[in-house]
Parts: structure tokens; C-alpha cells; sequence
């Protein structure tokens, strides 16, 4: 989606993100051809299969979000006196028990955890604090510490899946690739589905002319190029055909990440072979302003990321039992509140999962507690790998993977977010 002033509050952010986008065109399908079509990257395919049943979308926080206003623990007595001005009332909690609730903005939400396909794991992140945006977003992406290979661990599922159609995994909202499709498995970003486009003429009887033209040009062409060329065809054709579908956006705030859910819908529910798609949502870098339940910045972004995940929800309608959405975010905030009302670069987070196969309606994971004997460097500890919980959602809802291929020398401890296959 498209990034604006207040995506971040800090120069580390904005400074990395520009340097990111500029290399991005020169860096994807390092060792296969990129193809560049429209506003999209694509790298090389080689044919497309059947629409797997079950498809995962991975919505990326960026900025690092304060997982303790979302998943609140009210029932740690250093939660409240720690953040005196932004402390979210015990009295407001959606769904509390003894020691968590979750922020009251949640509310649309409510009756997913209430049946249990809403739940969230805390004290959740990597194995080391890493609070530079940009290294630690490439940090998670990738999901294999110490590893000089540059390919990101959604990349490594779809190589194990077998298909090769670059819609397999795709980001949407964006033109750039992140760092977990990045590799030698063709993948897709595209902005918006509508500007999924050959480059030339956009005339009805040009483009069939030209397409008719560059079909004729590279059908037998050989070696990467030609397979390129062909690629840039059929995913023209297919999301073209997605394009046409109006997404349901009634059902959705009117915004960024409200279209975009909305055109995941489209995607998933025409079964164009779709196994991952990831959505960036950005914004949560509260240096300051972090605010009350009633304003400030943090109650606005998860009012519009609730509306956004139940109109998702409901848009999918019966396609819901095969989709699952994971929330993900480069690290967490500072336990302290700042003196600007706000949070700096933390530690331990939260993740939030819903849909298919998530166990929910509580929150998983070893608390270690806000104690100050208990915090790393001022930061909530991290308990709970990450790279297991999403070990357990892939290992839940693609089977056929290797879940120690994608998550290489992770030490496998189960959190039990997800239910058995």
C-alpha cells in the first residue's frame, strides 16, 4: 500500500524503506528473469496448477506495533503503573480473563474470538532484540538467523509446494517484493489487480492486437526470456479477469488496507492457484500520540484493522474455511511509556491469528511477566519463538510442506495456536 507521512516517526524507517524500494527492481529474481509489467514484479514461471483449497494471508505490521494494547495485560500489575497515561482500562476489555484482554477498538472481531477463530499468542518475536526497522523486517522475513542466502521463508514454502505459477505467492497492495517471497520461486506484488498491465497501448482492439502480436513474438521463444514473456501473459490474462470482479468494498473501511483485503477476497475466492498472499499495513511507529481508548493513534489503526479482517471475513463467506490470516510485526514497543505519550523500539510483541484451523478464543504462550527482574533491556521478554507459530500454521494448513526446510535449525517447540489437520 501506498506509504505516507505518518507511516513511521523515525529516520531509521523512512531512510531504510527508500533505500529498499530503489533496489528492489534491480534485486528480485536474483538467478531467474524478473519481468516487469505495469506496476508489477514478477520472477519467471513456468506453467500454473489447480487452486490449492487452503491459502494463508500474512499481514504485516509495519513500524512495530505495541502488542500489550492489543493483547492487554491488565492482570500484570506492571502493565498499568508502567504506562500511566496510555494504559488501557482493565473495565474496557473485550474478552479478559485473569491476566489478558484484548483492546476494546477489537470489537468487530469480538464474536470471532468468541467462537473460537480468534486467537493471539504474546511474548512473541526473535531470538535477540533487534530494533532497527529495516534489519529486523529483513530479519523475520527471511526466518533463517545466520543464513547468507537471500530467500525469505514464504519463498522456501512455495519451492516445496511444487507449483510454479507466479500468483502461488503474491503481495498485495504493493509493486515490491518483501523479503519473505524473495528467491528463485516465481512470486507476484501488484498494486492493485486493476493495474496488472502489459506495457503499450490500453485501447480495447490495440491491446488484443498487441497482445496477439507479443504472443505470436515469444510463444516458441526459448531459455528464461521466453518463458518470462510467456509468464507476463498468462498473469496478465488471469488477474485481468480477477480486475473485472468488483471487489465487495461496501464491505470494507474506505481505505488502503480496507481495498486491498478486499481485493485478496477476489483473489482467493477464483481459485487462480493462490497459496500466500502478504498485505503491508503500516503505521504503527508511535514515538508519540500513542493515545487513550478514545483517541490518539493507536486506537484509529486497530478500529481500521478490525473493520478491515471482519469485512474480510464475511466478504469470503463460505472460502473462510480454507483461509487463514497471521499478523506479523518486526519487534514490539518499550514497556515504559516515553515522555511524548508514546512508545519506543521494543522487544516482545504479540501475534494475532484467525480463520481456519487457529485455536482460538484465548491467548497461547508462556507469560514471563513485567516485572522488572523479568524484562530484557527494559522490553518484554520474547518466550515464544515466532518462527514456531508460524511453523505451526504451516505445518496445520500445507501438509505436504516441510516445515524444518522452511524454517531451517529451528528448535521446535509447540505453542498449540493451531488445530490438528
Amino acid at each position: 500500500m501506498t506509504e505516507t507521512a505518518d507511516t513511521c516517526g523515525c529516520d531509521d524507517f523512512r531512510a531504510s524503506r527508500r533505500t529498499f524500494l530503489r533496489g528492489t527492481a534491480a534485486t528480485v529474481g536474483a538467478g531467474a528473469v524478473a519481468s516487469s509489467i505495469g506496476d508489477v514484479f514478477t520472477q519467471t514461471a513456468y506453467g500454473a496448477t489447480a487452486a490449492n483449497p487452503n491459502v494463508l494471508v500474512v499481514l504485516s505490521l509495519r513500524g512495530g506495533a505495541d502488542g500489550l494494547s492489543m493483547v492487554v495485560p491488565h492482570g500484570d500489575a506492571a502493565y498499568a503503573t508502567s504506562r500511566q497515561r496510555i494504559a488501557v482500562p482493565t473495565g474496557s476489555l473485550l474478552h479478559k480473563d485473569a491476566m489478558f484482554g484484548l483492546h476494546p477498538a477489537l470489537a468487530p472481531l469480538k464474536d470471532m474470538w468468541g467462537n473460537g477463530t480468534f486467537g493471539a499468542v504474546q511474548a512473541v518475536g526473535m531470538h535477540a532484540p533487534l530494533r532497527s526497522h529495516f534489519a529486523a523486517m529483513e530479519a523475520v522475513e527471511d526466518a533463517d538467523p545466520g543464513s547468507v542466502e537471500r530467500r525469505g521463508w514464504i519463498n522456501r514454502m512455495v519451492g516445496l509446494i511444487g507449483d510454479s505459477s507466479p500468483q502461488q505467492a503474491m503481495a498485495l497492495g504493493t509493486p515490491m517484493v518483501p523479503t519473505s517471497l524473495y528467491g528463485p520461486s516465481p512470486t507476484l506484488s501488484v498494486t492493485e489487480l486493476d493495474r496488472v498491465v502489459l506495457p503499450g497501448p490500453t485501447d480495447r482492439p490495440s491491446v488484443r492486437a498487441h497482445r496477439s502480436a507479443y504472443s505470436a513474438m515469444w510463444n516458441s521463444a526459448p531459455g528464461a526470456l521466453g518463458q518470462g514473456a510467456r509468464t507476463a501473459l498468462s498473469t496478465t490474462r488471469t488477474l485481468n479477469t480477477l480486475a473485472a470482479a468488483a471487489p465487495h468494498v461496501g464491505m470494507y473501511p474506505a481505505t488502503d488496507l480496507g481495498r486491498t483485503l478486499a481485493e485478496c477476497a477476489v483473489t482467493i475466492k477464483a481459485g487462480v492457484g493462490v497459496r500466500v498472499i502478504t498485505v503491508d499495513f503500516g503505521g504503527w511507529d508511535m514515538h508519540t500520540g500513542l493515545g487513550t481508548i478514545n483517541e490518539g493513534a493507536m486506537v484509529l489503526k486497530l478500529d481500521e484493522l478490525a473493520k478491515s479482517l471482519a469485512g474480510f471475513f464475511s466478504d469470503l463467506g463460505a472460502a473462510s474455511s480454507r483461509v487463514t490470516v497471521a499478523t506479523i510485526s518486526e519487534f514490539g514497543r518499550r514497556v515504559d511509556m516515553n515522555g511524548n505519550g508514546g512508545l519506543d523500539h521494543g522487544y516482545g510483541n504479540c501475534m494475532l491469528l484467525l480463520g481456519a484451523g487457529v485455536r482460538g478464543g484465548q491467548v497461547h504462550g508462556r507469560w514471563p511477566g513485567l516485572g522488572s527482574g523479568a524484562l530484557v533491556e527494559g522490553d518484554l521478554a520474547v518466550t515464544n519463538d515466532y518462527r514456531n507459530v508460524l511453523a505451526e500454521v504451516v505445518g496445520a494448513r500445507f501438509p505436504e510442506t516441510n516445515v524444518s526446510t522452511v524454517f531451517p535449525d529451528l528448535v521446535d517447540k509447540t505453542i498449540g495456536v493451531m488445530r490438528a489437520a
